[in-house]
């Protein structure tokens, strides 16, 4: 579609076509000048109207962790890992021995909403069976 550009000066708002604020806004139109090839009416009074796309950034993720006590079984921390982190019992077994040996272990790497539920949910069902185990969650 072609457009003049005395016809297309004014962009939405009242900005002109060319301006910083016209270039720059997400889903907007911007207006291109055509040069002029010598084969056609693609003249300094003509131009082209494209659609610019808005670019989606990655969300942020989050690490799920664990964090050792003296008092929670390590059957039940297995239990936790292989319930609420789909973990096969070999794999929670082995996090659970990094927790019980180093303090902290990492249960996986989720957006931030994912993470949140995590957390909530291991934190709920440790206190519902009266386990002081706690499930923090970091910014990776």
């Amino acid at each position: 579609m072609t457009v003049r550009l005395a016809d297309a000066r004014e962009g939405w708002r009242g900005e002109r076509a060319g301006s910083r604020a016209a270039r720059r806004r997400p889903g907007g139109w911007r207006l291109q000048a055509q040069k002029n090839n010598g084969r056609g009416a693609t003249g300094p009074g003509t131009g082209v109207v494209t659609r610019t796309k808005p670019k989606a950034k990655r969300p942020s993720l989050y690490r799920v962790l664990l964090l050792n006590d003296d008092y929670t079984p390590m059957e039940f921390v297995v239990l936790v890992l292989e319930r609420f982190f789909g973990k096969s019992r070999e794999v929670a077994t082995q996090i659970m021995l990094h927790v019980h040996h180093n303090g902290v272990g990492e249960c996986g790497i989720y957006t931030y909403e994912v993470a949140e539920t995590k957390v909530t949910q291991v934190m709920d069902f440790a206190r519902k069976h009266q386990h002081p185990l706690q499930c923090v969650m970091e910014k990776n």
